[in-house]
């Protein structure tokens, strides 16, 4: 059996979560969160707490026994406290304003550059060099963090750019001093 896959997830009072027909519905006091899942994999309830069970041993019937049930555990987290990732910018210059729900990021370019978040994901800005990624799917607010930081990632001379909190940037020394 998987390890995560055979794991219990504990279902909180205030969350609902529904399967029909390969789809699986978690409602919680911060929104809603729907997810496909193979046939293969079935769940089990059992009072407040959920298992998932696989009906064969192929290696891919393996490998999604143990992801739905990380799925299902994510949503679940998502919909009683929900995800953020904090990012941080480092450089001369260099700095971060909210204008409305959008991301207004000025990175060294010659023009600053407005970033628009999808539905579900909301940016709050603690400083001008650093600010929070927040929403109930761990998926989007991993993947809109990751497009902002893409946009100026950190280079290794000098750690210029936008990082991940606590984020190791591997420096490199430069030019060595001529004859």
């Amino acid at each position: 059996m998987s390890r995560v896959g055979k794991k219990l997830i504990s279902v909180p009072n205030n969350v609902n979560v529904t399967f029909d027909g390969g789809i699986c519905t978690v409602k919680g006091p911060k929104g809603e969160l729907t997810f496909a899942f193979d046939a293969s994999i079935t769940p089990v309830r059992e009072g407040e707490n959920l298992t998932f069970t696989r009906k064969t041993d192929e290696k891919k019937v393996r490998a999604l026994h143990g992801l739905t049930r990380a799925h299902v555990a994510w949503m679940i987290e998502g919909v009683v406290n929900g995800f953020s990732r904090n990012l941080q910018i480092e450089g001369v210059g260099y700095k971060v304003e909210l204008r409305g729900k959008n991301l207004l990021l000025a990175l060294g370019f010659s023009h600053p550059i407005l970033f628009m978040p999808p539905d579900g994901v909301d940016f709050v800005v603690a400083t001008p060099t650093s600010f929070s990624v927040k929403g109930i799917n761990k998926h989007l607010v991993g993947e809109v963090a990751a497009k902002v930081r893409k946009l100026r990632p950190p280079e290794p001379y000098k750690g210029k750019g936008v990082r991940y909190e606590g984020e190791y940037i591997r420096r490199k020394a430069g030019k060595s001093a001529g004859k």
